[in-house]
């Protein structure tokens, strides 16, 4: 199977947009087929070898060692957190499970955790003990953005008995050779990451009524000024687990070919089809008022027609999975095709429904790069 040119063209073109505009600095694309990578490009102010902050993509580097715990026994979707991080169940969450962490449904999306203590991790466990619900775990979904992968994060160091980064380094990155893909990076390192830049302004209340029914709309913690905290070194080198790794589109999409065809062996198959396939939660997205389709760490496109609203544009499969990320990152893979895909940029858009409506577009031309 090979790339259609003019269908490839009209991805790039429509990538050039905003930067065209001066909306965002850069960006960057990755195609990937049959293991290997058959597109790359840097428009604007980069180059292929620039890396990029790409925020909530990291999730699937943690949802990636999870599996393989869980293939190797050292720990079962069932398992209640604190079986394996006993500090953990205090304040009332000794009975949420690893499935509703890496689901989003274990009631405590928006838990403080943040620079500079978040690199003592001392620190970072008496705050994840101290942590309180929000609401019944298992009964809802509600994105959490950071709090989640700071809990896994320590499980994974608690079974292992080494750092999260390290873990990620040792049993993803390099088995599959992806130098460029890093969680935690060194300030001596990060001379290749590119800042990032806020841009434009945020939509008007009238553009906000006509798509979300409000006048007003709540970003969470996941604002410009916060994403921008990943301009400090010290933040990039913490590697934050639910969105702090750095990387070329191109390293994204070829960790998306491994997911496709399990390079080496990395995982057990089933435990892979799981999590890349199997959707686990239905529950209503609160924001998007769609299913929320998530899998074990990652979201499914799935068979109702709103795969736009999951960062995969109108064109992939129902099988094709993936993860975006803050600031209009996407990655995914289609079964189907065996196509994988990453969009990278460093501009932060205020206008939040710009930036939906640009994944939506690129999303959509990108999955239709093999046909005819």
């Amino acid at each position: 199977m090979e790339l259609n040119d003019e269908r490839l063209d009209a991805l790039l073109a429509r990538a050039h947009k905003e930067v065209d505009e001066g909306v965002l600095p850069s960006c960057q694309i990755a195609v990937a087929l049959d293991g290997q990578v058959v597109a790359h490009e840097a428009i604007g102010d980069a180059s292929t070898d620039s890396r990029y902050v790409i925020f909530s993509e990291t999730k699937a580097l943690i949802a990636a060692v999870m599996w393989q715990l869980i293939g190797e026994g050292a720990v079962a979707v069932d398992d209640p957190v604190s079986k394996h991080f006993d500090e953990f169940g205090a304040n009332g969450k000794d009975s949420i499970t690893i499935e509703q962490v890496l689901t989003h449904t274990s009631g405590f999306p928006r838990c403080p955790m943040g620079p500079p203590a978040w690199a003592d991790r001392n620190w970072r466990v008496q705050q994840m003990a101290n942590w309180r619900l929000n609401w019944e775990p298992g009964t809802r979904f509600e994105y959490h953005p950071t709090s989640a992968h700071w809990v896994l994060a320590e499980v994974i160091a608690r079974i292992d008995g080494v750092d999260h980064r390290d873990a990620v380094r040792a049993r993803v990155l390099a088995p599959l050779g992806l130098r460029k893909l890093a969680l935690g990076v060194d300030p001596a390192d990060q001379g290749d990451v590119l800042g990032l830049v806020a841009s434009g302004e945020g939509p008007s209340a009238e553009d906000l009524q006509s798509v979300f029914g409000v006048s007003e709309y709540d970003l969470g913690e996941v604002t410009p000024d916060v994403l921008l905290m990943m301009n400090e070194p010290a933040n990039r080198a913490v590697g934050l687990p639910g969105g702090g790794a750095v990387s070329t589109a191109a390293d994204v999409a070829m960790l998306y070919q491994a997911f496709l065809h399990n390079r080496d062996g990395l995982w057990d198959p089933d435990v892979l089809a799981d999590g890349t396939g199997n959707i686990r939660c239905t529950l209503p997205d609160p924001i998007l008022r769609t299913p929320a389709n998530r899998t074990l760490g990652l979201i499914a496109a799935g068979a109702d027609g709103t795969s736009a609203y999951r960062g995969m544009g109108h064109n992939v499969s129902a099988r094709a999975f993936g993860h975006n990320g803050a600031g209009g990152q996407i990655a995914w893979a289609d079964p189907e095709t065996g196509l994988s895909f990453c969009y990278l940029t460093n501009g932060i858009d205020r206008n939040f429904l710009r930036e939906a409506r640009r994944v939506s577009g690129i999303a959509s031309r990108a999955a239709l790069l093999t046909r005819p």
